[in-house]
């Protein structure tokens, strides 16, 4: 009985999300309007969006930080990504499958994990160019170690380990922890990083500080362990930050807050270069506004927030 009450929950579950979809811009019946949609949707992405996407009143900004913001745009490699989610998003059986199986496991297992086991949910925060042009480095520029904290899937990492002879990344979900390894990156322990005996000439920490229990404590141990003359730390914010940590499902407030003041994406970015930055003993090399992407589901195409991306030096 209960065998049966399973099942029939679970083909009322799809049949449910079969009805939704099929609702979307992806099964219009007509390919004449299918077609027109989907270049309307395109066009609308790559001027509206784009426009917001990267764009900043430098007016509001204050006036010690508003030389180092530079212009980012979006461009070819970002344009891939998203054509991509949009296929993902397309596929329809894959993604009932996935929608149940983090209907399942949702309540005792983190979306990250989920995600990890999944093989979805890749993020997106800059493409090579953007990348290069935030560092102020050529393509062939080398260096010894990169550091990448909370690395989920390491395709971020991808973008940044060309640069690099060593890769070492750290991630807390186990199911993630064997994406990274499939990638051949070493994975260090969340309290194994800090005190290796060597230091990092570039730290990574993309999204991780509004998700960390202490994120003072993280700015302090980034700083000691970064080569204290060449090294730097290319640190990605949600703005608005709204900061809460995932434990077995749910979502706590952290145990150390940052104050960031501010309502505007310019505003809160100055609060944080002269106060939260500053007060860890970093300076603002340079920062700019970029998109900050996540694979979509049946629902949508894509997702994304506004992120802050800034590079910053140790200061004595």
């Amino acid at each position: 009985m209960k065998l049966l009450l399973f099942g029939s929950w679970v083909f009322c579950y799809f049949a449910s999300l079969l009805v939704l979809r099929m609702w979307t811009e992806a099964y219009l019946r007509s390919p004449l309007t299918r077609s027109l949609l989907v270049n309307m949707v395109s066009e609308s992405r790559t001027q509206q969006e784009a426009h917001e996407w990267y764009g900043c009143h430098t007016e509001i900004l204050g006036e010690a930080v508003r030389p180092a913001f530079i212009q980012s745009y979006l461009d070819t490699e970002t344009e891939a990504f998203l054509n991509r989610s949009a296929e993902k998003s397309g596929c329809l059986f894959t993604q009932l499958y996935h929608s149940f199986v983090s209907t399942l496991f949702s309540p005792f297992v983190s979306r990250t994990s989920i995600n990890g086991y999944l093989g979805r949910g890749s993020m997106f925060v800059f493409s090579p160019e953007q990348f290069r042009q935030l560092m102020n480095i050529s393509q062939d520029w080398k260096s010894k170690r990169l550091l990448d904290l909370g690395a989920g899937d390491g395709e971020v990492t991808k973008v940044m380990s060309p640069h690099f002879e060593e890769i070492y990344t750290t991630e807390v979900s186990a199911t993630m922890k064997w994406q990274l390894e499939k990638k051949q990156y070493r994975v260090l322990g969340i309290d194994e990083w800090q005190d290796t005996g060597f230091q990092y000439d570039l730290i990574s920490c993309l999204n991780l500080l509004d998700r960390c229990d202490q994120p003072v404590k993280l700015l302090k141990d980034i700083r000691r362990s970064l080569e204290p003359s060449k090294g730097r730390l290319v640190l990605a914010a949600v703005l608005p930050f709204h900061p809460y940590v995932e434990i077995g499902g749910k979502w706590e407030q952290p145990s150390e807050f940052l104050v960031v003041q501010g309502k505007t994406w310019e505003e809160q970015v100055t609060s944080m270069a002269n106060g939260v930055f500053k007060e860890a003993g970093f300076a603002v090399e340079a920062f700019t506004r970029l998109p900050y992407l996540c694979e979509g589901d049946m629902y949508s195409d894509y997702y994304h927030l506004d992120d802050a991306v800034f590079v910053l030096r140790p200061e004595e």
